[in-house]
């Protein structure tokens, strides 16, 4: 009882610092999200009785925490992006989660496979864990609450990608644990991987997604001004509507990541400026913070309690070539003919923000799998991880704002949400 009333004191402190560190941090080059990484460290060297953190051997865990982050910053996400969608307006987001992911987990895989060692099942899997770039942890570079007007080229790209990518990189996750399964039974794992995991449970996805969230914006907007149905008044709504849509979707065995972003997106485009969406948002942002501090502290701890014994230099130095080489090489050519500068191309390019996605599919996959390198892959990507919150969360207010200063400086106008960028 002692530790657990500890635990739920430390939670309580750091949630509640919540309500002033992001404001105080603002005068800052720095992220939050590092006050907290630094904070789990600090408090898991004072010997205090916290529940270990370490990951390694208890991944069931792992992946409830961390999938409940994530889909409630996917719904957040979804809420505050302002853009109609359309393939031209969207091209920079389809881009990086088709053409960048694609060369990223390939990359990956097949450094993972010859430098490292690891099996393939192994290989494709470290290279779909930090395939999707986070929604959690990329507050400084996504666009802001509905009414933020700033919906700039790198805010909506960055924006997007971690909406959709999220979803996007569970086939190939998918498809390590199924090379996994087929290499110990000797089954045959395409047809069925193709036709399953790529196919079906994208579309599912993506209409159930759709079809929630025409469902929801139709009983918030339309219901009431035709009939005397209730106006929904409470910011909570979106909270039910996150775990309503993810556990539908998941029933129908369809991605529910992917539905949780579409029923989000798909609601805040119908009635772009009702205030309710901005109340939505709100709420659900606050929920996602308190979970992001729960699981940033735990990280931080983590860290100094075994996730990174397994790190070799070779998986170090496979983690540094990935967020200065890899991801910029990958996603220049998605920015290939848009509306945007080559400082906001390079800017696109830089900050795939890798976070709590990457534990959830790992921590996923474990849980179904076998691995010999298992260990290794916790270790390569907490580390991956923990360089890119110190390196993105250090450049990140600076890059963007100077961004903003030279964008105005030019007099280039944002586009709107019903207007490509060649349009404006």
């Amino acid at each position: 009882m002692d530790d657990y009333i500890i635990a739920m004191t430390v939670v309580g402190l750091a949630a509640l610092s919540m309500t002033w560190v992001p404001t105080l941090m603002e005068k800052t080059p720095f992220s939050y999200p590092i006050v907290y990484l630094l904070l789990g460290v600090f408090m898991y060297l004072l010997p205090l009785g916290l529940p270990s953190p370490d990951p390694i051997w208890r991944e069931e865990y792992v992946v409830r925490l961390t999938e409940l982050s994530v889909i409630i910053s996917l719904m957040g996400t979804g809420l505050k992006i302002r853009r109609k969608f359309g393939f031209r307006r969207w091209r920079i987001p389809l881009r990086l989660v088709s053409i960048t992911m694609l060369l990223s987990i390939a990359a990956i895989a097949f450094l993972g496979w010859t430098f490292l060692g690891f099996s393939v099942a192994g290989a494709v899997l470290l290279g779909a864990v930090l395939a999707p770039t986070d929604p959690v942890l990329a507050e400084q570079v996504q666009v802001g609450p509905p009414d933020d007007k700033e919906e700039d080229v790198v805010r909506f790209s960055l924006t997007a990608e971690a909406g959709l990518n999220d979803g996007s990189a569970f086939p190939f996750t998918w498809l390590a644990v199924v090379l996994a399964i087929s290499a110990g039974t000797g089954s045959e794992w395409f047809t069925d991987w193709v036709l399953r995991d790529l196919l079906y449970r994208i579309m599912v996805g993506a209409g159930a997604g759709y079809l929630i969230g025409r469902g929801l914006a139709y009983l918030l907007f339309s219901l009431p001004k035709k009939t005397g149905f209730p106006k929904a008044k409470h910011g909570f709504l979106a909270l039910s509507a996150t775990l309503a849509t993810y556990g539908i979707t998941e029933l129908l065995h369809g991605y529910g990541f992917i539905a949780v972003f579409v029923a989000g997106l798909t609601v805040s485009s119908i009635e772009a400026e009702d205030e309710y969406n901005i109340e939505m948002h709100n709420f659900i942002n606050q929920v996602e913070r308190i979970v992001m501090v729960i699981l940033l502290v735990l990280f931080g701890g983590s860290l100094v309690t075994g996730i990174l014994d397994y790190l070799s230099w070779q998986g170090a130095l496979i983690g540094i070539v990935f967020l200065f080489l890899i991801r910029p090489v990958t996603a220049l050519p998605s920015m290939l003919g848009t509306y945007s500068t080559l400082k906001e191309k390079l800017a696109v390019s830089f900050f795939g923000i890798r976070g709590i996605g990457s534990f959830f599919y790992l921590s996923f996959a474990l849980d179904k799998i076998g691995l010999p390198e298992a260990n290794e892959l916790w270790s390569v990507v907490a580390f991956i991880v923990m360089l890119s919150i110190i390196l993105h969360g250090i450049t990140a207010t600076s890059v963007i704002s100077a961004l903003d200063v030279a964008r105005k400086k030019s007099g280039r106008p944002i586009p709107k949400p019903d207007q490509t960028p060649d349009e404006i």
